[in-house]
């Protein structure tokens, strides 16, 4: 049962079901702004390597920027394999369109943003199409098609190197027959969505090699692609070796203007 909440924003309904799978009940979090609409939606997806964490806290929830903000958990390895997870994302998409009306939502106004998994589920969503296949369960007559997203120390190419830890994730999550089908740079087209990719540049969990790939790819495609390499920054953005440049702080303002050019707001 969801739970309501009030924030000195708006309100916040937890727990909300916005997909049944297979009998498994799919969760969001769902934060409201303080007034006006219909808003743009913006949808975070956790990372945890496809194989842990959770929706909640978010470290940062734009709601004073005018957004409805939509927190999701999916289904996660060992008790699922990919592609279950992109298929969980695509269909929360779907039901923030479906249920546009109900949420105060421009449904021609989402975007998707996701730091490490969460980073390539986001990014996977925002290229790959119906076509893939991944769009399946209720909600099928509205599109999974996003405006902008932002992925953050994200995995892009799934055959490329990765340390030892990553590795073995890799192997039992997607196995080696989908390394190609599930990485983002499969899937880069001229009519992508703009794209904002952050990366620490000491990132000893996903290289930094990973978000120059996808960038460059986008680039090559004539799709819209901004990068931002945070310098003396690890995985989580905190600092190795230094301080990191540009900090957290314009990272995020950084993020914040991204989104304001491609979905608007306050």
């Amino acid at each position: 049962m969801a739970t309501f909440e009030t924030t000195k924003f708006g309100t916040t309904e937890q727990d909300v079901t916005y997909c049944e799978i297979e009998g498994h009940k799919l969760a969001m979090d769902v934060y409201y702004p303080a007034a006006g609409g219909p808003w743009p939606g913006v949808i975070f997806v956790h990372g945890g390597g496809w194989t842990e964490g959770d929706k909640a806290p978010l470290p940062v929830i734009p709601t004073a920027y005018g957004y409805l903000v939509v927190s999701i958990n999916h289904r996660m390895y060992p008790a699922y394999r990919f592609p279950a997870m992109i298929e969980d994302v695509k269909c929360a998409i779907r039901f923030l369109r479906a249920h546009a009306a109900d949420y105060n939502l421009d449904p021609d106004r989402i975007a998707v943003i996701g730091h490490s998994a969460g980073g390539h589920l986001a990014a996977l969503a925002g290229l790959a199409d119906e076509r893939a296949g991944w769009d399946v369960g209720p909600y099928c007559e509205h599109s999974s098609r996003v405006q902008a997203v932002v992925a953050m120390s994200a995995p892009t190419d799934l055959a490329g190197r990765f340390p030892e830890i990553v590795e073995a994730l890799r192997c039992n999550v997607f196995g080696v027959e989908q390394f190609v089908s599930a990485s983002p740079v499969t899937y880069t087209r001229p009519d992508a969505p703009p794209f904002l990719i952050i990366h620490g540049e000491k990132d000893e969990i996903v290289p930094v090699e990973q978000a120059y790939r996808l960038h460059e790819a986008l680039r090559k495609a004539g799709a819209s692609s901004e990068l931002l390499i945070l310098q003396n920054a690890g995985h989580g953005f905190e600092p190795v070796d230094g301080t990191p440049v540009p900090s957290l702080e314009e990272a995020l303002a950084h993020m914040a203007a991204f989104l304001l050019r491609g979905l608007g707001g306050l």
